[in-house]
């Protein structure tokens, strides 16, 4: 036989190993409806790990009351994810005969320890906005403010545009604006807002208080400023009034 008649020696494949990974799915229940409910929700979170991944169906903890699973509609509801099923693991009779009865290689049951795998693992999520502060509008006041009366302005500021009398009450979770003569009370920032401010054109108030800091008439007329237009705001534990 010459040298070309020689039949070729060149290998045509080699068996080489695999670092590849596996995902294995484990049933705890023979319920294919929730499983497709729930690898559903998995894949709206994650629909990258659910692309044509590779899978060993773990069957070897189900409940052994349980009856045979319907192996080929399992493997039908794990497709439709993008799960593609390369073996099964499994212990019962019923499942080895159904694996070997479609040609699907069965595998042991493993006692090698697993970790359970997050699909939303790796995935950066993007950081909730923080809802909007409600605001509400400022509360606006044109007519005489009359002793007796009292005028709340909830989760805003309160604008009076009239004189305040005596015996009158103005409150507001802000600050609270007097373009006239304030003769009555004014409590601004009653919900502990610090940074309320009152403000009036003419002081001349029975008590003015921030976020629960306040004076009466007695300190007040003592003050340079009474029968002025100021403000008053709050420093730490102080009152501070002070010439608009």
């Amino acid at each position: 036989m010459s040298q070309t008649d020689q039949p070729d020696q060149t290998p045509v494949f080699q068996l080489k190993g695999s670092m590849l990974a596996i995902t294995v799915l484990e049933l705890a229940q023979n319920d294919l409806e929730a499983l497709d409910r729930q690898l559903a929700a998995k894949v709206a979170q994650a629909p990258n790990f659910f692309s044509n991944t590779p899978l060993v169906l773990a069957l070897d903890k189900l409940p052994a009351g349980q009856g045979a699973i319907d192996l080929p509609g399992l493997m039908r509801v794990c497709r439709q994810h993008g799960l593609r099923t390369l073996a099964v693991r499994a212990s019962r009779i019923e499942d080895i005969a159904a694996a070997i009865a479609i040609d699907l290689p069965v595998l042991p049951p493993s006692g090698a320890r697993e970790r359970s795998v997050d699909p939303l693992e790796g995935v950066v999520k993007k950081p909730e906005k923080p809802p909007e502060p409600l605001i509400q509008p400022t509360r606006v006041i044109t007519s005489p403010v009359r002793g007796g009366q009292q005028i709340y302005a909830q989760g805003c500021d309160l604008v009076v545009i009239a004189p305040v009398s005596p015996g009158a009450e103005l409150l507001a979770d802000g600050s609270i604006h007097v373009y006239g003569p304030m003769r009555g009370r004014a409590l601004a920032g009653i919900k502990g807002d610090t940074k309320a401010r009152i403000f009036c054109q003419q002081l001349g108030a029975e008590l003015v208080s921030v976020a629960g800091h306040y004076k009466v008439s007695e300190d007040l007329r003592r003050d340079p400023l009474w029968g002025a237009s100021v403000q008053v705001s709050l420093a730490g534990d102080v009152l501070n009034i002070t010439r608009l």
